[in-house]
């Protein structure tokens, strides 16, 4: 079948329709104000989906032209959902706007994620008429995991994203308001025979070029720039699925330029380390089963893999990954404690390994989970425990996990004073109870995280505490702007493990929906954390909003706090605020500009009675991408990150001012996924003493990348 988004190619005759479709929200299950029609068919090869969305008004479709994975509620889409093992667990999420552009992800029903780092090959086409938009989306078997039975039930649940007066979702199912589940609402199609389970071949080797200027003399700017030699390298990701079931990844020399530039985030007065998605096509087949309630698994933490192998499947109701890798190192190393992390650098090799168990229960399910990193020259961290999730019924929850860990320190104390040698061992236990209706929800949540807890192939970056948390809100559905009104309260506690406050935060807030898809959020929050020794109290007002008002102005949204702020490094307490900025802005359908800025700020008294302000952070970052088509693109991104200080006020030495300034342009072209060339240039600058920008480092790079699949 020709995939063009003409939806009057015959092999559509025959085809299942899905033409029952109810407005979940701002509606409760009512009949929409515009009509959806879905068809679905297969061949020996292809599953295929057409989806018609009539429109009364097409000039308001909203439709740029987009990167992959930019396909979001701001703008027109549909999402199909397939659960093809029909275990209302989790599911393969496509979704395709006017343009044809994808977006696909896994959306995991045990917490809600949809996580967006998953990539799979389809192909898909659409097309504006008079009459709305339509689409086709073709998906090769290769690309589903699914049972070895005949005949085969899978569940689907197709979304269409109608954004006008208000952010209007429509689904194929009824979604009651309130319910703990998504996936589990899928309607079923039933008698699909003939799959093909013949084994398929995915390589997709890769070159890449870079050449690179660093300054001559890093302490002389006079000194000038020198070119270093042009590098080459290379490296290949292999998939194979023997089975529909089973599907074997391997890798060498994973490529890190398939990881997107982080976005920026302010790392000044903060006490625990930051969180970046990963991209690596290795670490994401199936990644919801190492979606664990203690994220005990952070494949960031692998930074160089010399190479990798991993096993992924599913038998009967037990879904298993297993995965072994080698890891040269470089980068940090969080070093976790009770009131913060610091970071070690990671200035050895190592050898990482992972293997999760999954058994279904009906709607819940039993899990275990095993990881280990032994180091070269000596040292080692292994976690292993059970999870579960017991689903109660639709409006009852309870998740939980315990962990034990045994860790041996790498013998490396001029890396870390942590690092000495030492063996210890301890455990990490959550549980969480949700209740939630249409209009009450309330839960509870423990931790209880030892002081010896690690897990080096995890994101932990705090231990040594025991917390509980209990909140609950209380949903409005008022007429007017806003359609959804939800007031709440929570409290948390948190002790070290000889029973000191660490910290104690109460607030209450409200959460509210409305017109042009509005969010917003504002807290009365009153906290008191322990700083070196010392218990510090701070009262704030945090507030969030964002809304799609327009075609154009796509997007913008302010988010901060105002009130008492803790100095971390200087242990007391001062008066201070962030505002953030956001705005996407769309002057045509092929350019959008997408700007982010935070200011922070922090007053404080110091000892000798000195009053001023302690310093003022800054971010700056603007991104620029004019989409020539589906799959071409050119990327401009300018980011400035500064700090300015008042020496005087530190109990320390500190630099009055620094700043980097990163700029990047990248040109791409997108056959899939796996198949691409990128031609980039980076250029990196920071101040100096005199307050000029000196060259750090620039870089031009090319890569090369095709997906073979026999």
């Amino acid at each position: 079948m020709t995939v063009d988004g003409d939806l009057g190619d015959p092999g559509w005759k025959g085809a299942a329709v899905i033409d029952t479709f109810w407005e979940t929200n701002p509606g409760n299950n009512v009949p929409p104000k515009v009509k959806t029609t879905a068809w679905v068919t297969y061949d020996d090869r292809y599953f295929y989906i057409a989806v018609k969305c009539d429109d009364p008004e097409p000039r308001k479709i909203r439709a740029p032209y987009v990167d992959r994975d930019n396909v979001i509620g701001t703008d027109d889409n549909v999402a199909i959902l397939l659960d093809t093992r029909n275990d209302r667990r989790s599911a393969v999420e496509l979704r395709v706007n006017p343009r044809g552009i994808q977006g696909d992800a896994m959306f995991n029903d045990a917490n809600g994620n949809e996580d967006f780092s998953p990539d799979f090959f389809y192909d898909t086409a659409a097309r504006v008429t008079a009459e709305g938009w339509q689409a086709e989306l073709r998906i090769p078997f290769s690309s589903l995991r699914y049972p070895k039975a005949d005949p085969q039930t899978w569940g689907i649940l197709v979304w269409r994203n109608y954004p006008r007066e208000y952010r209007y979702a429509i689904h194929s199912s009824p979604i009651p308001r309130g319910g703990n589940c998504l996936v589990c609402r899928s309607r079923e199609m039933t008698g699909i025979t003939g799959l093909p389970s013949a084994s398929h071949l995915v390589a997709a080797p890769f070159v890449t070029a870079k050449e690179s200027g660093v300054p001559r003399d890093p302490a002389d700017p006079s000194a000038g720039f020198v070119n270093e030699p042009a590098e080459l390298d290379a490296g290949v990701d292999v998939k194979w699925t023997p089975s529909a079931s089973l599907a074997i990844d391997g890798t060498v020399n994973p490529d890190f330029s398939q990881v997107e530039a982080d976005v920026a985030q302010l790392s000044v007065n903060t006490r625990f380390a930051l969180f970046y998605p990963e991209k690596r096509p290795f670490f994401l087949e199936s990644v919801d089963l190492l979606d664990t309630p203690i994220q005990a698994v952070y494949t960031r933490t692998i930074t160089s893999p010399r190479w990798g192998a991993r096993a992924t499947g599913k038998a009967g109701s037990t879904a298993f990954t297993a995965l072994v890798t080698e890891d040269r190192g470089g980068g940090l190393v969080i070093v976790p404690g009770p009131s913060g992390s610091d970071f070690a650098p990671q200035d050895f090799g190592s050898y990482a390994a992972v293997a999760r168990v999954r058994h279904d229960l009906g709607g819940s399910f039993a899990g275990f989970l095993v990881t280990d990193r032994e180091v070269d020259g000596g040292g080692y961290n292994r976690v292993l425990g059970p999870d579960f999730q017991w689903r109660m019924g639709a409006a009852d929850l309870l998740t939980g996990q315990a962990l034990v860990s045994f860790t041996e320190t790498p013998n490396r104390p001029d890396l870390s004073p942590d690092w000495d040698g030492r063996s210890f061992s301890s455990r990490a236990f959550k549980l969480n109870y949700q209740h939630s209706t249409e209009t009450l929800e309330w839960g509870v949540l423990y931790r209880d995280y030892g002081d010896g807890f690690r897990a080096d192939v995890g994101y932990v970056p705090q231990v040594g505490f025991r917390e509980g948390q209990a909140g609950g809100g209380y949903t409005f559905y008022p007429t007017g702007f806003f359609s959804n009104v939800r007031p709440y309260v929570q409290a948390q506690y948190q002790i070290d493990t000889a029973g000191a406050l660490l910290t104690r935060r109460n607030f209450v807030g409200v959460l509210l929906q409305g017109r042009y898809n509005f969010a917003g959020e504002v807290d009365l929050t009153s906290e008191a954390v322990r700083v070196q020794g010392r218990l510090l109290p701070k009262q704030q007002l945090v507030y969030f909003a964002q809304i799609d008002p327009s075609r154009r102005l796509s997007r913008i949204g302010i988010t901060g706090f105002l009130g008492e702020e803790i100095d971390y490094a200087n242990a007391r307490v001062g008066n201070g605020g962030l505002f953030g900025l956001n705005a996407t802005v769309r002057p045509t359908d092929h350019l959008e500009l997408a700007a982010i800025t935070d200011l922070q700020w922090l007053n404080v008294t110091n000892e000798a009675g000195l009053r001023g302000r302690l310093f003022t952070a800054f971010v700056g970052r603007l991104k620029a991408t004019y989409n020539f088509d589906a799959r071409t693109s050119l990327r401009v991104i300018g980011q400035w990150v500064g700090t300015d200080r008042n020496p005087e006020l530190y109990t320390f030495p500190v630099p009055e001012t620094d700043g980097v300034f990163t700029g990047s342009a990248l040109f791409a072209y997108r056959l899939n996924w796996q198949t691409v060339f990128f031609l980039g240039y980076d250029d990196n600058r920071a101040l100096d003493g005199s307050q000029v920008l000196q060259p750090q480092g620039r870089q031009v790079f090319l890569k090369v990348s095709y997906a073979f699949q026999m």
